[in-house]
């Protein structure tokens, strides 16, 4: 050990052995060059997974269109709110991992995903998205079946006689 202070220490990796390949250092990257902003949407048993950076307003969903993903007008529009309270529907590339649930499900977990990301990339839009109710987490989850009942709530026939 050296007499240095320490504040003065610096760590240096380990030699390699003979016959090995030195080790090569990683670089870190640098903070604020990634231009996407990400957002976590859940709903029942669906997960999103939201990326979105300024754009020309592309909308994919597990890398297709979204219109091909949900067939339905209702959902459509649905994971389309967000960007229309903010006003940013042909300005930001919108990318989103879904799994899990049923199509209205993910529809709804790709609209809270959406949002968080907006909220990242601005946080201007977050009194927009409040007053729409497109933060709030829907906590409603499938209730377990119950031990001695036919379901979570419905009992077994009873007959007194």
């Amino acid at each position: 050990m050296t007499d240095a202070p320490a504040t003065d220490m610096q760590v240096t990796p380990p030699a390699a052995a003979p016959g090995q390949a030195p080790s090569v250092a990683t670089k870190k990257p640098v903070l604020g060059s990634n231009p996407y902003h990400w957002g976590t949407g859940r709903r029942k048993t669906a997960v999103a997974r939201v990326r979105i950076k300024p754009g020309s307003g592309q909308f994919k969903v597990n890398d297709r269109d979204v219109d091909e993903f949900f067939k339905v007008g209702e959902n459509q529009a649905a994971v389309r709110t967000p960007l229309n309270v903010t006003e940013t529907l042909k300005s930001m590339d919108v990318f989103v991992n879904v799994h899990g649930g049923g199509i209205h499900g993910q529809a709804d977990a790709v609209v809270l995903g959406l949002a968080r990301a907006l909220v990242k990339a601005n946080a201007d839009y977050e009194p927009k998205l409040r007053e729409s109710n497109l933060l709030t987490r829907d906590s409603r989850k499938v209730e377990r079946k119950k031990y001695g009942q036919s379901g979570a709530r419905k009992r077994f026939q009873y007959s007194k006689r």
